[in-house]
């Protein structure tokens, strides 16, 4: 996988130990772009040292139970799966923030936690691997049942989408950018990310989604008719 000016290949090309940035309700996937406002010092530094070093970070979501919680702590339990990112350009505001744009990388399970005085938190991954040579176009998602949920969506919230680009969009750009940018909770998040192929993730997507609406607005089977 080609990402920024790196290559990413096998395992050996990747980190034992990352940075992680632990955010509630955010995703990120392989091949997916995600802005980022860094504006909190302990994070800024650990932009500090990923910018110095190999430029990935973890993105990662506390642990439901966290979540449910409300109130997070200040070292949260965390998510088993998270995405690298790396770091493809970052700009300094002037008022002490970081308005970076990571590049999804591979998925990882997370391991350990590394012990450091930095303010930030380290832990050993195991990488997905397979994400690295993943990027090929899947023909097997229902494409159609996917724009009709994503269609229905819209519609049953007055919103607009170019049309002429969703439907120009590979099956693989199609699936991860409508789960990254889907207004749903962490759970649902989380199931996406963790999905094992782009089939499942575009099966969860399109079950979400229909749920979603169900709950919202009623008949959701209707809605997508």
């Amino acid at each position: 996988m080609q990402v920024g000016n790196a290559r990413y290949l096998t395992a050996a090309d990747l980190p034992e130990t990352v940075p992680v940035f632990p955010i509630s309700g955010v995703l990120l996937l392989p091949g997916g772009q995600l802005p980022l406002n860094i504006f909190e010092p302990r994070y800024l530094a650990m932009l500090d040292a990923a910018i110095s070093g190999n430029r990935l970070i973890g993105m990662i979501q506390p642990a439901m139970t966290e979540v449910q919680a409300n109130i997070l702590p200040e070292r949260p339990q965390l998510a088993p799966v998270g995405c690298l990112g790396r770091i493809t350009s970052f700009t300094e505001t002037g008022d002490g923030r970081y308005i970076v744009s990571l590049a999804g990388v591979c998925r990882f399970r997370l391991m350990d936690e590394v012990s450091t005085s930095k303010p930030f938190r380290t832990f050993h991954i195991a990488p997905f691997v397979a994400d690295l040579t993943s990027g090929e176009d899947d023909g097997q998602i229902d494409r159609a049942g996917l724009l009709a949920a994503f269609r229905a969506y819209l519609e049953a919230n007055k919103l607009e989408a170019d049309w002429e680009s969703v439907e120009r969009a590979s099956n693989l750009t199609l699936v991860n950018s409508l789960s990254m940018m889907s207004p749903f909770g962490p759970p649902e998040k989380q199931a996406l990310l963790e999905a094992p192929d782009l089939k499942t993730r575009a099966e969860t997507l399109i079950a979400i989604t229909e749920i979603v609406l169900a709950r919202t607005f009623g008949d959701g089977d209707t809605m997508l008719q």
